[in-house]
């Protein structure tokens, strides 16, 4: 308590250093303020001038980058959009292509069809035509042996056979084929 009493007779508060003391200890701190401000202070504005710079940059360039993807991306995106335009009108091309060849092989297949049923009909009418001549002979030489039986005479003689072969069948073909129309034309 003695202290106390002492300390509130003093008019100065406590706190408060000497005078003196206070006065080297404000020059000292002047001083370090002063050499740290010249020579520590631009190091650190240095440094942190790079950093800006540095991150400036980086965000210019990243700032480049980014409108550089925006161009690939929009090119690329043309370019599909190109691609698939060319696909379409090469599936429609093939499609109209197809179509054609269709048409051509159908055309193609109709005509070969004609040829064949034509060489048939033809075939038919020369096979036709020498049955005919063939049955002709045939009949012709049943017809001369069955006279020779008839008329008891020979008919070699080739001009009389060929006259008699030829009347006999233009009978049998001026005859109609259905016996109720041969007998109504009697």
């Amino acid at each position: 308590m003695a202290l106390a009493a002492s300390l509130a007779s003093e008019k100065e508060p406590v706190f408060l250093p000497p005078m003196p003391e206070l006065v080297i200890g404000l020059v000292a701190f002047l001083i370090v303020l002063v050499v740290l401000g010249k020579k520590l202070l631009p190091g650190i504005n240095k440094t942190l001038d790079e950093r800006r710079a540095a991150i400036e940059g980086g965000l210019e360039k990243a700032k480049a980058a980014e409108e550089e993807a925006k161009q690939v991306l929009e090119d690329y995106r043309a370019q599909l959009a190109e691609a698939r335009t060319e696909a379409a009108r090469l599936r429609q091309e093939a499609q109209e292509q197809g179509a054609a060849m269709v048409v051509e092989m159908r055309a193609e297949g109709e005509r070969q069809r004609e040829e064949i049923i034509a060489a048939g009909r033809a075939q038919v009418e020369a096979d036709r035509q020498a049955a005919t001549a063939a049955l002709r002979q045939d009949v012709g030489k049943l017809a001369i042996d069955l006279a020779d039986r008839i008329v008891g005479e020979s008919m070699k003689d080739s001009v009389r056979q060929e006259r008699t072969i030829d009347r006999f069948l233009d009978a049998l073909e001026a005859k109609p084929a259905d016996p109720t129309k041969a007998e109504v034309t009697r």
